[in-house]
């Protein structure tokens, strides 16, 4: 294992920045973060500027349409956006990072034609339709049906929390095609299909989170039509292919959101020195513990990439110590960054507050912390399960 960029990889690096220097300037100004029309005008033509410049699906396999980057090149390629302030995937983040990856690895030749190129050129969004409204953080107690009719599945049933629901053309929905009994565990008879968000019997409701935002909605499905052609993966095994889509997840998807925090902590500590916080050797002790924290994730970071190089290309179970660790960091930055504001840090319209309030979904979003102390202990750790 080598943590070190090769003259290749710098040079990549340096072609990035050059691109980046030219290209932000020439966009328009961010939009409303209510707005989620405008988020996806903004966000799509974000996406065709990377497509027109060769940067789209970078770590996708060329077959796929992608550039074929290397895992270590998608890495140098999240920290160089973040570090130029460029947009980060915004709408675009379910079908780049969950289904498209998905739809790559587990999907016929004819399905990639159909959904990877528009995703890769910011055509059409796709929302994730995973959580539902009584199966709480245990995914295989999905209760949303799929009965087979003829050519189609015929769903009924509810999700929540569904990202970007709103403005999806797509939904990688998961659905029950067998009902759980003592001959079917709750983890079989699951399957995973692609959802068209216009077809008759989707409803879409809009939630408004703590921090204000409303990028998540609750899905309704009433005798929704699916062709079976929009199956990824055979019926019934929908959880092996789930777990591809949340090894993207949990592997890179939050990736650059460690750079986003090394760059909020750098800006901590200076505020911290203004206001004469500096002073407060308890608080220089918790900034300097988060910049080991976060440059301890960085590594572990490049562990996971280097290791999804050697093993083919999809993240291992290293994604879920990444996820477990980083959601709390992420909480404890924010709990900092509230010590250094004093008073200042209750204004709703500091972004670090909100950023705080919005920091406490970490520990559940992607997986709960409980659950992926649970795949660390099993699969990593080789612990039996418990009952």
């Amino acid at each position: 294992m080598d943590l070190t960029y090769t003259e290749e990889e710098e040079a990549f690096r340096a072609r990035l920045r050059q691109w980046l220097a030219a290209s932000l300037p020439e966009l328009p100004p961010r939009p409303d973060p209510l707005d989620w029309p405008a988020r996806r005008a903004y966000d799509t033509a974000w996406q065709r500027m990377l497509y027109d410049a060769g940067y789209a699906g970078l770590h996708w396999p060329e077959a796929a349409g992608g550039r074929g980057a290397t895992p270590t090149q998608h890495l140098i390629y999240l920290e160089e956006t973040e570090k130029a302030g460029a947009p980060y995937v915004g709408a675009n983040f379910v079908g780049l990072l969950h289904a498209g990856p998905t739809i790559a690895a587990e999907g016929t030749p004819e399905q990639r034609a159909r959904w990877l190129p528009p995703v890769l050129r910011g055509e059409e969004i796709w929302c994730q339709g995973f959580s539902e409204p009584d199966a709480g953080s245990d995914l295989a107690a999905l209760r949303t049906r799929a009965v087979r009719d003829g050519d189609d599945y015929v769903v009924t049933g509810s999700k929540i929390w569904t990202s970007h629901a709103e403005v999806a053309d797509w939904c990688e929905l998961l659905v029950r095609t067998e009902p759980i009994s003592e001959a079917v565990p709750k983890h079989r008879g699951i399957t995973w299909l692609a959802l068209p968000m216009d077809a008759p019997g989707v409803t879409v409701r809009p939630l408004r989170t703590l921090a204000g935002s409303t990028e998540f909605a609750e899905v309704f499905l009433d005798e929704v039509r699916v062709p079976a052609a929009n199956r990824v993966g055979a019926e019934n095994d929908g959880w092996r292919v789930t777990m591809v889509t949340l090894s993207f997840e949990r592997g890179t998807a939050f990736v650059g959101e460690v750079v986003a925090c090394r760059r909020t902590l750098a800006e901590l500590a200076a505020v911290a020195k203004e206001t004469g916080r500096w002073d407060d050797g308890a608080v220089r002790r918790q900034l300097g513990w988060l910049n080991a924290e976060f440059t301890a994730l960085w590594r572990l970071t490049q562990w996971n990439v280097s290791e999804s190089e050697r093993t083919g290309g999809v993240p291992g179970t290293g994604g879920s110590v990444f996820k477990l660790r980083y959601s709390h960091a992420r909480q404890e930055l924010y709990d900092t960054a509230a010590r250094v504001l004093g008073p200042d840090s209750l204004d709703l319209d500091r972004d670090w507050t909100l950023d705080k309030l919005s920091s406490l979904s970490y520990t559940i979003a992607a997986g709960t912390s409980q659950i992926q102390r649970n795949i660390v202990a099993e699969r990593i750790l080789g612990l039996p399960k418990g009952r």
